[in-house]
C-alpha cells in the first residue's frame, strides 16, 4: 500500500514536468516548420522555368500562347503538370492539339496544332469563322474579309441544314468548285432548299446525294460555258434531271 502511495505521489510530481516539455517540443517544431517554410518560399525553386518554346504556331503569336497558357517564371519545372497545361491550351478554339514536353533544366517545349478556318459563317448579319467541324474560331469584326465559302445559317436554330452545308463546303473543296471564283455563298435554313451561290449562279441542291450532284453540275457547267449560255439557276433536286435556267432565254431541261 505503501508503495502505491509512493507512485502515485511521483506521477503528480513528475506529470507537470513532462507537459512542460511536450510544449517546448512543439513549439520548438512549429518554430522550425515556419522557418523553413519561409526559406522554401524564399528560395529560387529548384528548376525554374527559364524559357518556354512555342512549336508549330503560326497564327497565334508567343506572346498570346503565352497568355493562354499561363506560364510562371516562378514556377519549378518539377512542380508542372504537363497534362494541366495542355489542357489550359485547348481552351482556345484556335488550338485543336497541344503536346508539352519538359527539357531541363530549364525549358518547357509546347508543340500545338492549330485550328484551320474551313469558312465563314453569316449568322444573323454576324460573321464568324469557324473551322471544319463547325466550331466557332472568332468573331470577324472589320473591312478584312478572307476568302472562303460563306455558310448563311443558324447552327443553333438550322442544326440539321448546318450539318448539311458543312457536308456540302467539303465536297466543293474537294471537286475544285471554290477555285478560281470570286463568291461562294451556301444557304442553309431549310434541307429542301438548300443552295449555293456561285458568283452570279444559284445551284438549288436540296439534301443529299452530294457527290453525284456536283458530278452533273461540273459536266453541265462545262457545257454552258463551251456554248456561252449565261445562267439564271440551275435546280438539281430532281432525280437524274438538271433544270437550267438561262438569263435571256426560256428555261431548259435536260
Amino acid at each position: 500500500m505503501k508503495a502505491n502511495r509512493l507512485k502515485k505521489g511521483a506521477q503528480k510530481i513528475f506529470l507537470p514536468r513532462n507537459r512542460a516539455m511536450t510544449l517546448l517540443a512543439c513549439a520548438f517544431v512549429a518554430g522550425l516548420l515556419l522557418f523553413f517554410s519561409y526559406r522554401f518560399y524564399a528560395m529560387k525553386p529548384l528548376f525554374p522555368v527559364e524559357k518556354v518554346v512555342f512549336i508549330d504556331n503560326k497564327r497565334l503569336t508567343d506572346a498570346e500562347l503565352r497568355d493562354i497558357g499561363g506560364f510562371s517564371a516562378e514556377r519549378s519545372l518539377l512542380a508542372i503538370s504537363c497534362s494541366d497545361v495542355s489542357r489550359r491550351m485547348l481552351r482556345s478554339p484556335w488550338i485543336k492539339t497541344a503536346s508539352v514536353r519538359k527539357e531541363f533544366p530549364g525549358t518547357l517545349a509546347v508543340t500545338i496544332q492549330e485550328a484551320e478556318p474551313f469558312a465563314l459563317l453569316d449568322m444573323h448579319e454576324h460573321l464568324f469563322l469557324i473551322d471544319e467541324g463547325g466550331k466557332f474560331l472568332e468573331e470577324l469584326k472589320g473591312d478584312a474579309i478572307p476568302f472562303l465559302p460563306v455558310i448563311v445559317s443558324d447552327p443553333y436554330r438550322e442544326r440539321e441544314c448546318f450539318a448539311e452545308a458543312l457536308t456540302l463546303v467539303r465536297l466543293l473543296n474537294a471537286k475544285g468548285l471554290t477555285a478560281g471564283r470570286d463568291h461562294i455563298e451556301v444557304i442553309a435554313h431549310k434541307p429542301h432548299e438548300l443552295s449555293v451561290e456561285m458568283d452570279e449562279m444559284t445551284v438549288r441542291m436540296g439534301t443529299g446525294d452530294y457527290e453525284e450532284k456536283l458530278e452533273r453540275l461540273v459536266h453541265l457547267e462545262n457545257d454552258l460555258q463551251v456554248r456561252n449560255i449565261p445562267v439564271d439557276y440551275i435546280d438539281l433536286r430532281f432525280g437524274d434531271r438538271a433544270i437550267v435556267k438561262p438569263i435571256t432565254a426560256r428555261k431548259v431541261e435536260e
